[in-house]
This record gives structure tokens, sequence and C-alpha cells, in this order.
């Protein structure tokens, strides 16, 4: 007899701390659901059968319970709504069970559920909340924690179909509703159970709950439906191309036994069962528009009926398309050949070089790129399925060649002259940056020049570079220190000569004996020429009167070209002590026949035509 008694509360414990857990499978419409109503009164108290813990319209305390739209009865206790305050039927103020669990852990909720079904797995779930707040300290730590067991009995008591333990549930610092479950299943026959919820805990500071959205659902196993026409839960085809029979077939993660309806809807919300079809596999006769195709499963054939015993499985979608018509042309192209070649339609489409069959050039793309002129095709298609239209479109590419115009010209042009422009290219319009519109033109500026000539629409751009070539004018010529510096005024390609023979590219001249000149200026390529007269007196820097027959005389050089001309020298004092004239155009160096000191001397040179210039020489003995 102690061998028995140990062996049944063995039993019971394994049940009473059995797995908590959820339905994997696909879930039926609740057939029971219990939120405890709406409303901002407290209650009404639950029927005396489902409770034995006492009733209180406020606070409850231990071993107390109440219903209420908030949690916040406790200054301790969260100030939180029921767990769908937004969903319930008079929106919101829903409710939940609140409970104060008494010192003596035990039952604290009961109740018959009925109009189940029979042989049939069910989900029972419920929402609880630990309605202790640690963050307030009224309590040591987070209080003592909830722990729920949840009992489903057979309609009698005497057989428990299932059991689980939440485990602890401490108080959280903010509010936190967690949903429990189980499963079970039921017997033939057996069309109801009665629900049991024990306190594992004491009461005390904390071990205070609230309960809310206990239901109770048909659970199905995960079930799929497949085809060997397809890899994934649809199948695709183009009106025209749909096989006979499409091959369908629903598979079951459990081997437990079921019954089958399949169904079929157009739209996927409204379904009606196929008549005869109660079978795990269903031969659907090709359609000819797309449709829905699901199973209603149950694990006795009575339960199909009854929208809250069966389950269903994912549904299959079977699209039919409509062949597409051929696309419509955006109009074929003429083109230039330095245009872009693309031809485009209207939609997606694939291209081909022949009005049936031929090769693929690309494929679902609305533009084409051909490297050729000719014409091309577009078939109207579907992506990612077989299915096109019957007819193809025909896109025409027509290249004109761009007109050849050569390289571009570079020119000059004399000034106050013109120079004439030609396009170089005949049979074609013209139009020049000048807005000129004939094949030559005649300009007589500087600048950039372009002419664009077109033919059949195809157009080119020529550009010419026209210089300007300058006619020298001398402005002055500068003599200074004997250096002959012709300058003109303005700049080009020129060239300078003293003799109009020997021609250099620079302006100085700088080893010139004195003497009557011409300076002689010309643009290189022949635009213009200019010379002018001057006179040069090229003064030595220094003499050395020491008789050795070399240098003993100050000699101006050229003076006799100066017939009018004289020079006066002074010492650098400004003593004067000597006058040069072309007729005696030399000084040896002595005053009043004394030999003058060696020193640094001073002339003015005065050529008796407006022209005056100072300057110095040394004296070295």
């Amino acid at each position: 007899m102690k061998t028995r008694c140990f062996l049944l509360l063995l039993l019971i414990t394994s049940y009473s701390y059995g797995q908590l857990g959820f339905c994997t499978g696909s879930k039926g419409d609740p057939i029971f659901f219990e939120n405890f109503g709406s409303g901002n009164a407290f209650g009404p108290a639950l029927p005396a059968t489902y409770t034995s813990y006492t009733f209180v319209s406020g606070l409850p305390n231990d071993g107390q319970y109440t219903i209420s739209n908030r949690t916040n009865l406790n200054a301790a206790w969260h100030n939180a709504p029921d767990h769908t305050p937004d969903t319930e039927t008079n929106g919101a103020n829903g409710r939940s069970l609140v409970v104060n669990a008494s010192f003596t852990a035990g039952e604290f909720y009961k109740r018959s559920v009925t109009g189940l079904c029979i042989n049939t797995t069910f989900e029972f779930s419920a929402w609880l909340m630990n309605v202790y707040s640690p963050s307030l300290g009224s309590c040591a730590g987070t209080g003592i924690p909830v722990d729920v067991t949840f009992e489903i009995w057979d309609a009698t008591e005497t057989t428990l179909l299932k059991t689980g333990s939440t485990g602890a549930i401490n108080g959280s610092p903010t509010a936190l509703w967690q949903q429990f479950g189980l499963t079970f299943t039921t017997f033939p026959g057996q069309t109801s159970v009665v629900l049991k919820m024990k306190n594992n805990g004491v009461g005390g500071c904390g071990n205070d709950l609230a309960i809310d959205d206990i239901s109770f659902r048909s659970c199905g196993d995960p079930a799929t439906i497949a085809s060997s026409l397809s890899t994934s839960p649809i199948f695709e085809a183009c009106l025209g191309n749909v096989p006979a029979m499409i091959p369908l077939s629903v598979a079951i993660s459990n081997a437990t036994p079921h019954v089958f309806q399949w169904q079929q809807s157009t739209d996927g919300t409204n379904w009606t069962d196929i008549p005869g079809e109660i079978s795990s596999s269903y031969n659907l006769p090709g359609p000819g528009s797309s449709q829905y195709v699901r199973v209603k499963i149950a694990q006795d054939a009575s339960n199909l009926s009854n929208p809250y015993c069966y389950t269903l499985s994912d549904y299959y979608h079977i699209l039919i398309y409509r062949i597409p018509p051929a696309p419509a042309s955006n109009g074929d192209r003429q083109v230039c050949s330095n245009d872009s070649f693309e031809l485009s339609v209207i939609g997606a489409a694939n291209w081909y070089d022949a009005p049936a069959g031929g090769n693929l050039l690309l494929a679902n793309s609305d533009t084409f790129t051909p490297t050729v002129a000719g014409s091309y095709y577009a078939e109207a298609s579907l992506p990612n399925i077989s299915c096109v239209s019957a007819t193809r479109t025909e896109v025409k590419l027509s290249v004109f060649p761009q007109p050849i115009v050569g390289l571009d010209v570079e020119t000059s042009f004399c000034e106050n002259k013109t120079v004439d422009l030609d396009a170089g290219i005949s049979g074609v319009d013209y139009v020049w940056s000048t807005t000129e519109i004939s094949k030559i033109i005649t300009v007589r500026t500087a600048g950039i020049y372009t002419v664009t000539v077109t033919k059949d629409g195809c157009s080119n751009v020529r550009t010419f570079s026209v210089v300007q070539k300058n006619t020298p004018v001398i402005s002055n010529i500068d003599t200074t220190n004997g250096i002959i510096t012709i300058e003109v005024t303005q700049p080009g390609d020129y060239e300078y000569s003293l003799d109009e023979i020997m021609y250099q590219d620079s302006n100085f001249f700088p080893n010139e004996i004195s003497g009557i000149k011409t300076a002689h200026v010309r643009e290189r390529t022949g635009c213009g020429f200019d010379s002018e007269v001057f006179s040069l007196i090229r003064m030595p820097e220094y003499f050395t009167p020491n008789g050795d027959g070399y240098n003993d005389t100050f000699d101006v050089a050229g003076l006799s070209y100066f017939p009018k001309a004289t020079i006066s020298i002074f010492n650098q004092y400004g003593k004067f002590l000597k006058m040069l004239t072309s007729g005696n155009p030399e000084w040896n160096g002595t005053l009043n026949g004394k030999l003058l000191a060696a020193d640094d001397y001073w002339y003015r040179v005065d050529l008796g035509n407006g022209k005056i210039f100072i300057g110095h020489f040394a004296l070295k003995r």
C-alpha cells in the first residue's frame, strides 16, 4: 500500500512540473477565450466554483482577488492596463484578474472548459504579470516571486492530461506581461476539461500577480502543400501552357493519423470545400485562372465541420498569367553614326534578330543598343516564367554617316587684310558661327570660327583658329651706351637688320660703329616692313695717352658724319677742358700743354640736330 502511494505521488509530482510549450503548427480560432471583460468598475466576482479566494472591490490582501482595468491597486505595484487594453470588445479599460497570493500555497483558480473537439490536440495559453515593482523598495530584493502551475484535467478530475509550471517570475522594474502555454490532446468522446491554476509560492511581500487572455485553441501539426512541378509553394504558368493536372500533396510533421478536406479560393479569403477530395494528395485540374488551395486537417472526421476543431495547412498559390500582348514600340530610330543607337519599347522585353526564332540578343529589358543598323524584334516576356507574346514588335535602326569635315585649321592674315575660310566639304548645309551659311566665308578679325555642316540630319563641326599678323611699326631706336635697340609699337613675328641683307631674330645690336644708320624691321611671313634712319655716336670708354702708339688719344670714330656736332670735355668738377668737332675729333689728354692726371672725365655731345647726351670716360696712364 505504501509502495502504491509512493508511485502515485511520484506520478503526480512528475505531471506537476512538466514542461510548458506552445503549439508549433497551425492554430485554429480560439474555442474558449477569457479576458475578464472591460470597464472602470471592479468585478464582477467570479462564480464561487472558480476560486477559493475572496473577491474584493479594491486592493486585495493575501488570499483575495479582484477584477480591475489597472494593476496599481497597491502603491508598490505597477500602474499597468490589462494585457490587451485596445482590443477588448468595448475598446479601452479591459480588465484582468488581479490575485494576492494566500500565505498557503495551493489552488486559486479552477473552471470547466466545454465544447472542445474530440481526439484533438489543443493549445492552452494565458498571460501573467508579476505586479510588484522592485524599484519602490517595499519588499526585500524583488519580493516573493510568482510561480504558477497549470493543470488540465478530464471532466471528472481523475485523469491529469497535462501540467506545467511557469517557474519563478520575479518582480521587474517595468510592467511585463508574459505568455505561458501548454498543449494536450482530448480523448475520443471527450469534449470538456477542467483548468486549474495553483500558486506554488506563499503569501507575504510579493507573489502578487495579474492574469489575462486565457484561451484554448486547436493545434495542428505543421503542414505544407507541395507539388512536383514547383520547388516553392507557388506554381506559375502561362495561360495555354497550364498542364492538364497539377499534382499536390500535403506533408505533416507528425505521423499521427489525420483526416483531410481540400479547399480552394480565388482570393485567398473566401474558401470552399472541394467535394470528394479528402486524402493527403490531390490532382488539381489545370485551372484557367489564378487560385489558392489549402487543406483542412483534423484528427477525427467529425471535427472537419467545426471551425474550432480543425487546423489549416499553409496555402498553395497557383498563378496563371495571361499571354502578354506584343510590346508597343517607342518608334524606329534614325540616328547619326556618332549618336546613341538605343532602341526602346514600353515594358520589359526579350530582343531578337528575327521576327520568329533567331538569336536572343538581350533579355528582360525595355531598351536595346545594337551595334549595326537593321531591324530588331522585341518580344513581351513575364519575368522568371516562360510566358511570351504571340508576336514580336519590329523596331528599325537606320544609321546615317556623320559628315567628314577634316582636321581643324590654324590660319593667319596680315593686318588690315582678310582671309577666306573654307568648310572643305561640298553638298551639305553650312552654318558658321558668324551665322553665314555659305561654304566659304571671308573674315578680317582674329578669333575662333566654327562651321557646322549637316547632311541627312547628321552634323559635324570644324574649327578654324585665325591669327592676325601685325605690320611692324618702329616706335623708337635706343642707342644708350652705344647699344642699338629697335623698338616696335605692337608685338609680332618680326626679324631685324641694319643693312637690309642680314636679318636676325633679336632687336639688339651691341657692337656697331658710329655713323648714320638705317633700322629695318619686317614681318617674318611677309605681312609688312618698316625702316628708319638714325645716328649713332659710339664714345670710347677710356684712352691711355702714354706714347706707346696704341689708344693714345680720345678719338670719336665717325664724328665726321655729324658736321655740326660738338663734344665738350670736363673734369669731374665741371671744368671745361676741350671741345672736339668733326674737323678736330681727337684729344691727347693735355691742358695748355700739360699732362692731365689719370681720372674720370665727362663729356657732353651735341649732334647739332637737337639730340644731346652726356657720359663719362677714363683717362689711364
